[in-house]
């Protein structure tokens, strides 16, 4: 990264964005998330020495949806290892995060762990090893970022009352042998676990394993292996953000994770992760705010990894 600090990035990043607000809308899907202000701006820099830096609603807690995926799939591949790969795939989509055809296409087998599809089939792995996954994404979130987490149950509610594509996506797939379970305590056990929440300064602590090879400075132990660590940054940086992932690579060009909360979290491979959210997406469910954010911080720092 350049000479310039972090503190004086991120005040110029903010400033950057200004014009970018009020070029998307809330996910208005799921009602809970439609009332939440567009105007809502936090961005997060948590580095591997220590180092941590904020700016704007990076304190306040927001509903983090699909970023969930990764840790449900980083739980998975410690329990159970490279089986996983035996239910999803690791090849970007090209489709919406909700798409049928492609997965029917394709006789149920998802394209990767970062669709919907994936990560129902990535919940049914974990329901079998406890009886409550979103329960153990939760704390699992909380533990790498230091402090205690909580579900949104009015989200998680809203969720399963709108969840009619899940469901036809886990009946499918249960129809092809994909998962196990029944369809319904799949997404049932699937929405519980998106509504979790968390700030952009816990995000930014949470995903520091990504950054550091595996090894956590909050935690003060190793989460993942190094092997491990390099094939999930590979994963989020070619399925990360959806079908406009080749767009968001060649704008920011660092490892992601975009969730239609309006958060978005990238990692800098051996020197820190970026934590942004704001609530208006873009017609691909990604934040238009935190997308131009990180294309500011990135080219600012010169910390693409392309």
């Amino acid at each position: 990264m350049k000479a310039l600090s972090i503190p004086d990035v991120l005040a110029e990043v903010a400033v950057l964005v200004k014009p970018h607000f009020g070029k998307g809308r809330p996910a208005d899907y799921i009602p809970q998330l439609a009332d939440v202000p567009g105007d809502k701006f936090g961005m997060a820099v948590r580095t591997v020495d220590g180092g941590e830096h904020v700016i704007g609603d990076a304190d306040e807690a927001f509903s983090l949806q699909s970023i969930t995926k990764v840790l449900a799939l980083g739980l998975a591949l410690n329990r159970i290892g490279d089986e996983i790969w035996t239910r999803v795939g690791k090849e970007p989509s090209g489709t919406p995060f909700n798409h049928l055809s492609l997965l029917e296409a394709e006789r149920g087998v998802p394209r990767n762990p970062f669709i919907n599809a994936g990560a129902l089939a990535v919940t049914d792995v974990l329901m079998n090893v406890t009886r409550d996954p979103a329960a153990l994404v939760r704390d699992f979130g909380g533990f790498l970022c230091g402090e205690r987490l909580e579900i949104d149950p009015a989200v998680a509610a809203s969720e399963l009352a709108h969840a009619w594509q899940n469901r036809a996506i886990a009946n499918l797939m249960r129809g092809q042998g994909t998962i196990e379970h029944e369809p319904e305590a799949v997404v049932a056990a699937y929405s519980r676990q998106c509504a979790l929440t968390m700030s952009c300064r816990q995000l930014a602590r949470a995903f520091l394993p990504l950054a550091a090879g595996g090894f956590s400075p909050v935690a003060e132990e190793t989460i993942f292996p190094d092997r491990l660590t390099r094939r999930l940054n590979a994963l989020l940086l070619t399925c990360g953000i959806y079908d406009s992932v080749g767009s968001f690579a060649y704008r920011v060009g660092l490892p992601a994770k975009s969730g239609v909360g309006g958060g978005i979290v990238a990692v800098v491979p051996g020197k820190a992760t970026v934590a942004v959210w704001s609530p208006e997406l873009d017609r691909f469910g990604t934040s238009v705010v935190g997308t131009a954010a990180l294309e500011a911080f990135s080219q600012i720092t010169n910390c693409s990894v392309l």
